[in-house]
């Protein structure tokens, strides 16, 4: 089965010279703050994997604006979360392309407001999703372009869609899946589905703790979602094996946590904790105890895949074990290349996969079939289901022995 099939792809649009074609991007990068205050890219790796679809654009004679969030604004102006920085970037690696400001600065953005999605979509001709990271919400910039105007999945977007499904296909085993992020609501879909192919199940990041408040543990101050423990149960109860975190690294009540910022920057001492979390305190991270967990259970996997952070990363105190697990996941990439079966696939990007909060990389014991598609209509549209995760979960690829 292609796992592209019913999914439009550039070379399907309509001729795009001389038109304005919109591009849904994910440059949702972490900035470093310096002298001044001033705000710059840290780590660009998500603005160079969208240049190649940009620059098929103008190749093509577009005329190119591209469209992000950045952070968590909460729905009105943030001078954080401005895209400046971003925009500065984006021109030094591809003149001429448009960026936009900060789509969550607009409530519109996150509610779906469909006189958002008209304000956002006004003089342009054609739309592009290259923003893979986002494709799952129901957000105006995702779901609202493609009912009004010829759309397609970029290039990036296109290439993890078609690796992805040969993964779910044909993983190598043990195949293992992380998966972390804030919200069970945002990824109750994709752990269901994985929960049937995977042979374990990581559960880090914010949504751990509705799943260990679940299992019976106070969780604190920590985020949970009441209205779906039962869920979370019902995945627990499943059969698959399911690891969560054994410790957690903790804010003290009172603290605050975010990117390094002048004049409002994150406080509060942290501390890791086993077991249940005293009130007040807010877990943030796993803790090491159970980043050795996670790297044992990786470190014997055929295949990993990597779906979401572990921890609110933009805090450098809640990114430690993250950057831990990415060191695992490279070392077990390395190891596999000197020793993979011959049977086996390396399915590496050209730059660097282990660069951001998420790592690719992805081994099957068999090679997809490449069918061509022919036209095809925009049947992804992600607010609905589209094949499980196919529909466009966060999610890169590791090898382990050997993905956001």
């Amino acid at each position: 089965m292609n796992p592209l099939r019913g999914i439009p792809v550039l070379e399907d649009l309509p001729s795009v010279e001389g038109k304005r074609v919109l591009v849904r991007v994910d440059f949702n990068v972490p900035l470093h703050i310096g002298v001044r205050g001033r705000a710059t890219v840290a780590d660009d790796f998500r603005i160079t994997a969208a240049l190649p679809t940009l620059r098929w654009l103008q190749d093509e004679g577009a005329e190119v604006v591209a469209a992000s969030h950045l952070g968590r604004p909460g729905g009105a102006p943030d001078p954080r979360w401005e895209m400046d920085p971003v925009r500065e970037r984006l021109q030094s690696l591809c003149p001429g392309v448009e960026l936009t400001e900060n789509l969550r600065f607009d409530p519109g953005e996150k509610a779906n407001d469909p006189a958002f999605v008209q304000r956002l979509i006004a003089g342009f001709d054609a739309y592009v999703d290259e923003a893979f990271g986002a494709a799952h919400r129901s957000h105006a910039s995702i779901v609202g372009p493609p009912a009004f105007l010829p759309s397609a999945a970029g290039l990036r977007f296109a290439r993890e869609i078609e690796v992805l499904g040969g993964i779910l296909e044909c993983p190598a085993r043990p195949f293992v899946a992380v998966v972390g992020g804030a919200k069970v609501a945002d990824k109750l879909e994709v752990l269901k589905v994985l929960a049937t192919k995977v042979d374990t199940l990581i559960v880090g990041g914010g949504m751990a703790y509705t799943f260990l408040a679940a299992k019976g543990f106070d969780v604190g101050s920590s985020l949970l979602d009441e209205s779906h423990l039962d869920d979370c149960r019902a995945l627990l109860d499943s059969g698959v094996d399911i690891l969560l975190p054994a410790d957690t690294r903790a804010l003290e009540p009172g603290g605050t946590f975010g990117p390094p910022s002048v004049g409002h920057g994150p406080r509060g001492s942290v501390k890791v904790i086993e077991g249940d979390l005293p009130d007040g305190w807010t877990g943030l991270d796993i803790g090491p105890e159970s980043a050795e967990a996670f790297a044992e259970a990786v470190g014997q996997a055929g295949t990993v895949l990597w779906n979401g952070p572990l921890g609110a990363f933009e805090d450098p105190r809640f990114a430690a074990e993250m950057d831990a697990a990415r060191a695992e996941l490279r070392s077990q990439h390395r190891s596999h290349q000197r020793t993979g079966p011959r049977n086996g696939r390396e399915v590496m990007p050209k730059d660097n996969p282990f660069i951001g909060e998420k790592k690719v990389a992805a081994r099957s014991e068999t090679e997809n079939s490449k069918e061509q598609a022919g036209k095809r209509d925009w049947t992804a549209r992600r607010g609905g289901t589209a094949n499980g995760l196919e529909r466009g979960a966060h999610t890169k690829f590791v090898t382990a022995g050997s993905s956001h």
